[in-house]
């Protein structure tokens, strides 16, 4: 590896030699997209390895960005990863990342924690926290309602499977609905009301349908999870 970083980069320098003077994400990312660009279809097959995952004013994920890059109303000299680096891109996706989803939060504050957490994570962690109260599991208060790009169940869906007769659904209906956990759609399912009416059926009091994720709201004093 020391004597491939020996080699010249496009900019006359070696790769050593940039990586010795990084000052910023931009700066990073631009020296292993040069880097993988030496070996044929080299962003197809290396691209999703680089180790900057955010850039830009906003530090929007630069995942999200490739996710939703139509619709971007310039034209882009290079790729969307390189365009959030610019002022421009940077905060459009930022701005489309923040605002660009219905959502029915009373404060902008739940929007701001789903700009890190992900959309609808304060949405969704209130929901957690309700799934806890109705089956006495303890539930880190994430948002993250079921393991993405996984089958198998996470611990919220397995609390969930808990109240599957209480509920009246079989573990499949509950998979299909915690998969509507990234849209509003979610809060129209008979399992997001009925969890609130366990949940509140048993704690005798009205639940949160909001709350910061990885906040536990057990006690005076709030605790991260």
């Amino acid at each position: 590896m020391h004597t491939t970083l020996k080699i010249n980069s496009p900019n006359g320098k070696s790769y050593s030699e940039r990586l010795d003077t990084v000052r910023t994400e931009k700066q990073l990312s631009a020296i292993f997209d040069d880097f993988i660009n030496m070996v044929p279809m080299g962003q197809t097959l290396f691209g999703s390895y680089n180790p900057v995952h955010t850039g830009g004013p906003m530090q929007v994920s630069i995942a999200f960005a490739e996710q939703h890059a139509k619709g971007y109303p310039w034209k882009m000299a290079g790729t969307v990863r390189q365009e959030v680096f610019t002022r421009r891109g940077g905060l459009w996706f930022g701005t489309y990342h923040l605002l660009n989803y219905p959502a029915n939060y009373s404060a902008p504050v739940f929007r701001f924690a789903d700009f890190n957490a992900g959309w609808y994570a304060s949405r969704n962690a209130a929901f957690q926290n309700a799934v806890s109260k109705a089956s006495g599991v303890k539930l880190a208060l994430d948002g993250d309602l079921i393991r993405y790009n996984s089958k198998e169940p996470g611990k919220t869906e397995l609390a969930a499977r808990k109240l599957a007769d209480q509920l009246g659904m079989s573990e499949r209906e509950i998979r299909s609905q915690l998969e509507k956990g990234d849209s509003l759609a979610f809060e129209k399912t008979a399992l997001y009301k009925n969890v609130y009416k366990l949940a509140e059926a048993k704690t005798g009091r009205t639940l949160a349908r909001e709350m910061l994720p990885g906040i536990q709201l057990e006690s005076r004093r709030s605790r991260a999870s």
